[in-house]
């Protein structure tokens, strides 16, 4: 498509979720790389300017490079379904389902997709049964966040307390999951084509927020090192597992393969990261797409789940 055929396009970054300052960067080189490629893109934070403000500005289609709540979760998709703008990536029930950890296994579950077990904790909880039942270490984590923020690996039903404790700062939702000892990969997905897979390795107990975004000694391996045959099985299961979710147009799935080889699927990103760390990026590369490219892809790929209704003027 051309310049300008895509219009005025605006790149919603910021936000008032927990991952703001991610999306700020992943926002500040999307918008660099779109504009590098002649795109008429004007950055928007939703925390600052609402949506009165980007009604005004008569955007044509917007990329989302929001994280987290208020911009992964279905809530911007709406807005955005409403005033009649296309958007990148899932739709409104497809970010709802991902960004929602518990509901989101809970649907693989059902369909037969393997993921971890686990349990929804409360600060009433039998701890000690929790653990009993899951096993150590296991994961604690809040249902509805990214980056790994408020996750915690806990290796003794001691710590439970603690570690639900941290992640019902960011949630009311928190479940415990089963740890997968083994490698973890990711999988990124662009339309209809699952990306090469990367192996993730830190030193650090899990990949964390530090492992993500700042840490030097996170090692990012593609290709991953598994036998084609095998690395195309699990691509397929991937996007098996996202488009079971409803998700669409762009984003990442995360799993563990157990010392077996069988893939156990963690979770699903609908509006992954975009900065000089992030994964889909780098897993595009190795494709043969450069980053400037991957976001122009990405921004013709810019739909309304409910095509043909009325545009607010």
């Amino acid at each position: 498509m051309s310049s300008e055929e895509l219009g005025k396009v605006a790149v919603l970054m910021g936000g008032r979720s927990a991952e703001r300052a991610v999306s700020l960067k992943s926002g500040t080189m999307v918008l660099a790389a779109l504009k590098k490629k002649g795109i008429d893109a004007h950055a928007f934070d939703p925390k600052k300017r609402g949506l009165a403000a980007f009604i005004r500005e008569r955007f044509d289609r917007a990329f989302i490079a929001l994280h987290g709540r208020y911009g992964e979760d279905g809530t911007i998709q709406g807005a955005l379904e409403l005033i009649g703008v296309p958007y990148t990536g899932s739709g409104v029930l497809g970010s709802a389902l991902a960004t929602d950890k518990w509901r989101a296994k809970l649907l693989w579950q059902a369909s037969g997709t393997p993921t971890p077990h686990c349990e929804l904790l409360t600060r009433d909880s039998d701890f000690q049964a929790v653990a009993t039942r899951l096993g150590l270490p296991l994961m604690v984590k809040p249902a509805s966040e990214g980056s790994s923020l408020g996750i915690t690996k806990v290796k003794s039903a001691r710590e439970l307390p603690e570690a639900y404790a941290l992640a019902a700062n960011f949630d009311r939702v928190v479940i415990a999951e089963a740890f997968v000892d083994g490698v973890e990969l990711t999988a990124a997905i662009l339309g209809d084509t699952p990306l090469p897979l990367i192996k993730l390795e830190t030193p650090r107990e899990f990949y964390d927020y530090e492992a993500k975004y700042s840490a030097g000694d996170t090692r990012y391996i593609i290709p991953c090192g598994l036998p084609p045959d095998a690395e195309r099985i699990i691509q397929e299961e991937a996007l098996r597992a996202f488009r079971t979710l409803n998700c669409s147009g762009w984003g990442r799935v995360d799993l563990m393969l157990d010392q077996t080889g069988k893939p156990y699927f963690l979770e699903a990103n609908t509006s992954p990261g975009m900065t000089d760390h992030s994964l889909v990026p780098m897993a595009a590369h190795h494709a043969g797409l450069a980053f400037e490219e991957l976001c122009l892809r990405i921004l013709e790929s810019a739909r309304l789940e409910n095509e043909g209704g009325p545009r607010v003027e």
